[in-house]
């Protein structure tokens, strides 16, 4: 069962072994085929990070539609609510590195286009979470704290609505957002988001987060895809529901 109270205060919950291990070591052979550096060999991981495309082959499609992951679905953004997903996004692959990775900053991710679709900079957020019901987490590879966690700030999703509001439907552009959003939630503890393999965060689409550097030793395969919802979110969805409450506390 997942809890729904943990998701509404901390913003995000972890669903253990939401999909089997084995499918993850398969998804983990076809990564690895494509970031061109070989498993074994740690002279050929020369990059912090390796960025992947989308993947909808087989063991994806099983990875992201299993019937555990559509029940935590249910549970935290509501039946009915959110559209199912054929593929699983980007993979930031991170291997041990002393170089920075360049793109660990504090920020909360995007939903929907402004001006220029084609401009992922220019896209934005609004205090309805157009386009976005959830941001995951997908563990394809075993990640303890040392292996490049993605930080969470706990309980930063509460901070998010009030900033939004007053920009109404047109919402505030990623970098607007961030500017306000960083330090508004300096004070909020920190945790990582570190398990199995198999195992997926569900977190709030106005959970601030950033990536680190890898300091351990084996490299940490995760995709991070959005979970589309099926139209406005409903008022007993409980990603709304987190919403409604900070704005009533505002």
């Amino acid at each position: 069962m997942v809890d729904v109270d943990a998701f509404l205060a901390d913003g995000y919950v972890r669903v253990e072994q939401a999909f089997p291990r084995e499918l993850a070591a398969e998804c983990r052979d076809i990564l690895w085929r494509d970031t061109g550096c070989d498993p074994g060999d740690p002279a050929t991981w020369t990059r912090p990070v390796v960025r992947l495309g989308d993947h909808a082959e087989e063991p994806f499609r099983a990875a992201v539609n299993t019937g555990p992951l559509h029940a935590a679905f249910d549970a935290v953004v509501g039946k009915g609510a959110w559209l199912p997903r054929a593929g699983l996004g980007t993979f930031p692959v991170r291997f041990p590195s002393d170089q920075p990775p360049g793109d660990d900053g504090w920020h909360i991710d995007a939903s929907f286009p402004g001006d220029d679709p084609a401009d992922f900079m220019s896209y934005r957020v609004n205090a309805a979470s157009k386009g976005r019901a959830l941001l995951m987490l997908f563990l394809f590879s075993d990640v303890g704290e040392d292996d490049g966690p993605t930080r969470i700030r706990v309980g930063s999703h509460l901070d998010v609505p009030p900033i939004l509001e007053p920009a109404g439907e047109a919402g505030l552009a990623f970098m607007d957002l961030a500017a306000k959003a960083v330090p508004a939630t300096e004070h909020r503890p920190l945790a990582y988001a570190t398990g199995r393999a198999g195992d997926v965060y569900l977190c709030h689409p106005f959970l601030v987060h950033a990536a680190q550097a890898h300091r351990g030793t084996v490299p940490r395969f995760m995709a991070q895809p959005p979970l589309l919802p099926a139209g406005p979110l409903p008022p007993s969805s409980p990603v709304r529901v987190a919403i409604d409450r900070a704005l009533a506390r505002s």
